[in-house]
């Protein structure tokens, strides 16, 4: 009897250690390669600009072939919905996604959130060292990396190559008061209607614009300690010359409801001869299938008063405070980012990399796109992100930027009335 009674107790224990998930392994081991449970990434990015869906969803795909296991869904929303999704994924407490895109203009407050990681020990000196310098900071906070950059862009001049030549204009005009006296030429000539077309609607896209041409007249939108310096100087007269622009008839007054996308329409239906926009319209602009004016497109650095410059328009990839798959997240940010991978990929977005730019034959873009990045992205200005409440400076100041084109207040009147709420937001 107490024979049998050991031999049920011993095939008990036995069912035990299975019940509890006894294997064959050592304790204490990983489990092999072939045991390790599917992976499933969510990442969040931007559907606008840059790189297009169908190029992400293929190197998402050569991504997953280098990675068995794991799968990456990719949710795409306009860039201005993008920062809102993240705040409300992440303020849940119980985010959805792995690795979100972010602007540049962004990190100081998410990080202050807590949603994205500090990846500083992750971010290596080969890394920083490797990237153009104008980006390769755009995502540290306090001295510490949130993310690594994706997006190298700042917003070039665009120009129609046979409406200037029609018009007898031998070069793309250096200085915005040279492209003032193309565009009235042009529009005297009854070559175009309104030359000039901008993102000038009333959202991030002209702070961008806005950026650009303050650092062109050699002014700043806030002083290093937060306070404001677009009354006055470089900031004010570019607020003017928007003004101007359009009171003289030569900026399209769509202009004020439109974003790059629209921009970018209007330049390839040939109803513009100037244009800035970011890197992504020059293949776009340049392709039959999209464009009126392919083969007609130009491309130049921003006009400027003082120096070459253009507003930095970079983001980057994070990983979310929420992700449970951190090391394979990292992977995949790492891969995106990646030399091989972008270079693939830049006629859409010109690499980050500053051997990419060393050696040009290795990326997959126009060699006069790549000779006209080399001058403008040597001095880009960035939009004051510097302070944890740029986003709703930066609302504050479209409304500000709006109510002068729109005829409601002076310039000057505009950017007191700014200043007086930019003292209480910055409190």
């Amino acid at each position: 009897m107490k024979r049998v009674l050991s031999v049920v107790l011993l095939l008990a224990l036995v069912v035990s250690l299975v019940g509890c998930g006894g294997s064959s392994s050592k304790p204490g081991t990983q489990p092999a390669a072939s045991e390790k449970q599917p992976v499933a990434l969510k990442m969040l990015v931007m559907k606008q600009a840059a790189y297009s869906d169908a190029s992400i969803q293929e190197m998402v795909k050569k991504f997953q072939d280098k990675n068995p296991g794991t799968t990456v869904d990719v949710t795409f929303v306009p860039y201005e919905s993008l920062h809102d999704k993240i705040v409300t994924d992440q303020g849940s407490g119980s985010g959805e996604y792995d690795v979100v895109e972010v602007d540049e203009i962004w990190p100081a407050e998410f990080a202050a959130a807590g949603f994205i990681r500090d990846l500083t020990g992750m971010y290596t000196p080969e890394m920083n060292s490797g990237i153009i310098p104008a980006v390769s900071q755009v995502l540290a906070v306090n001295g510490k990396q949130y993310g690594v950059p994706w997006i190298l862009d700042t917003k070039f001049l665009f120009y129609n190559k046979k409406m200037l030549a029609d018009a007898g204009i031998k070069e793309p005009p250096k200085t915005w008061d040279e492209l003032v006296a193309d565009a009235k030429l042009l529009k005297q000539k009854n070559i175009v209607k309104y030359p000039i077309i901008w993102s000038w609607a009333q959202a991030e896209a002209v702070v961008c614009d806005y950026t650009q041409l303050v650092g062109a007249f050699g002014g700043d939108i806030l002083a290093s300690d937060g306070k404001p310096a677009f009354t006055s100087g470089g900031a004010l007269d570019a607020l003017k010359f928007m003004k101007q622009t359009l009171d003289e008839g030569i900026t399209n007054p769509n202009s004020t409801s439109s974003l790059e996308e629209d921009v970018r329409q209007v330049f390839s239906q040939g109803e513009a001869a100037f244009a800035l926009n970011w890197t992504y319209m020059y293949a776009l602009a340049n392709d039959p299938k999209e464009s009126k004016v392919a083969g007609q497109v130009g491309i130049a650095p921003a006009p400027s008063k003082v120096k070459d410059a253009g507003v930095s328009g970079s983001m980057g990839l994070s990983l979310t405070k929420s992700t449970k798959h951190p090391e394979e997240a990292w992977k995949l940010i790492t891969f995106l980012t990646g030399a091989e991978n972008q270079n693939q990929y830049a006629s859409e977005s010109l690499p980050i990399w500053k051997a990419s730019f060393d050696n040009p034959d290795q990326m997959k873009a126009p060699k006069e796109l790549v000779e006209v990045a080399k001058v403008q992205f040597a001095n880009l200005k960035g939009r004051p992100e510097f302070v944890p409440w740029y986003n709703q400076f930066s609302t504050k100041l479209q409304v500000a930027i709006q109510n002068v084109l729109v005829k409601k207040t002076s310039p000057e009147q505009s950017m007191q009335d700014l200043a007086k709420q930019v003292e209480s937001i910055g409190k």
